[in-house]
C-alpha cells in the first residue's frame, strides 16, 4: 500500500475524504492512460526496428499474444503530440467595437471544438478556456494548446518570437504575413492578395513556455481559416507529424484552400518542412 493511499484512508472528514479520493482517482486514471500509451509506443518502436512479436515477448517475459494485444489496443502513441494526461484548449475572445461587446469567431469555436474532440479520441482529458480580449494568458502550464495569433496577445507574440525560422510580420501594405527565414519566402493569405482568393496560411508549432519549464502547442492562421486548416491537418495526419518531430520543439506552415461560403478547409498542404528548432539553432 502506497504512502499516498494510506494518507487518504486516514482522513476522518468524510467530505474531505470524498474530495481527495475523487481527485486521486482522476490522477490515477491519467497515469494509467499514459503508461498504456508508453507501453504501446515501446512495442511499436521495437517492432519497427525489425523484432518480431515473439522476440519482444521473449525478452520482456510476456506472451506473444500479450505483446500483439498491446501493439493494437490502448491509447495511440501519437496522442502525446497534443499532450500527456490532460490538455487545455484555449481560443481567443474578440472585441466587437460596433456592438460594444465581446464575441467569439465561429471559426475559432470550430477549431477549439475539433481539437477537443481529437484530444479525447486519444484518451486525453480536456478542458477549454478563452484568451481574453486583453490577451493575458498564463502560458506556464502543462498541456496547453493555444489557438491564438501574435497580434491578439502580447504573451503569444513573445512566444512566437522564439521561433528561429518562421517570423510573423506585417507587409509594407499592411496585412500580416509569415516569413520563412530559411528560404526567404513570404507567405501571404489569399484574402490579402490581388486578386483575392479563398486561401489562407496557418502556423503550427511546439514552442517553449516563458518559464522554460515545458512547452505549449501554438496554432494560428493569418486569418481564422488558417487555424481550421491546421486542425484538419492534425486530425488527418497526426501519426506522421508525431513520427517526424515527436515531442521536440518545431514549427511549420500549412496552406489551406477553403470554401468561401463556410470557411471549411477543402485541401491542406505543408508549405515548408517541419523545422526542428534544436537542429535550426545548432546548425
Amino acid at each position: 500500500m502506497s504512502d499516498e493511499l494510506q494518507r487518504i484512508m486516514a482522513i476522518d472528514d468524510p467530505y474531505l475524504l470524498l474530495r481527495e479520493v475523487t481527485t486521486r482517482l482522476a490522477d490515477a486514471q491519467q497515469e494509467v492512460t499514459e503508461l498504456a500509451r508508453l507501453r504501446r509506443r515501446v512495442v511499436q518502436d521495437l517492432h519497427a526496428q525489425g523484432l518480431s512479436y515473439a522476440q519482444i515477448a521473449a525478452k520482456a517475459g510476456l506472451s506473444r499474444g500479450r505483446i500483439h494485444q498491446i501493439r493494437h489496443t490502448g491509447p495511440a502513441p501519437e496522442g502525446a503530440f497534443l499532450g500527456r494526461g490532460a490538455v487545455t484548449v484555449a481560443t481567443p475572445l474578440r472585441r466587437d467595437d460596433e456592438r460594444g461587446r465581446t464575441v467569439v469567431a465561429v471559426d475559432d469555436v470550430s477549431s477549439g471544438k475539433r481539437l477537443e474532440d481529437l484530444a479525447r479520441s486519444y484518451g486525453l482529458d480536456v478542458t477549454s478556456e478563452h484568451v481574453p480580449v486583453s490577451g493575458d494568458i498564463d502560458l506556464n502550464r502543462d498541456g496547453l494548446v493555444v489557438v491564438c495569433g501574435p497580434r491578439m496577445s502580447q504573451e503569444m507574440w513573445d512566444t512566437y518570437a522564439q521561433d528561429p525560422v518562421l517570423h510573423w510580420e506585417r507587409a509594407e501594405d499592411g496585412p500580416w504575413t509569415v516569413v520563412d527565414r530559411q528560404t526567404g519566402t513570404v507567405h501571404r493569405s489569399g484574402q490579402d492578395s490581388e486578386p483575392a482568393r479563398s486561401y489562407d496560411v496557418g502556423y503550427l508549432g511546439r514552442l517553449s513556455r516563458p518559464d522554460g519549464e515545458g512547452s505549449l502547442l501554438a496554432i494560428a492562421g493569418i486569418h481564422t481559416q488558417g487555424s481550421l486548416g491546421v486542425v484538419q491537418l492534425l486530425a488527418s495526419d497526426l501519426n506522421t507529424l508525431w513520427g517526424q518531430v515527436g515531442d521536440h520543439r518545431f514549427s511549420t506552415l500549412v496552406g489551406v484552400e477553403y470554401d468561401p461560403e463556410t470557411s471549411e478547409p477543402q485541401s491542406v498542404e505543408l508549405l515548408c518542412p517541419l523545422y526542428r528548432h534544436d537542429e535550426e539553432t545548432t546548425a
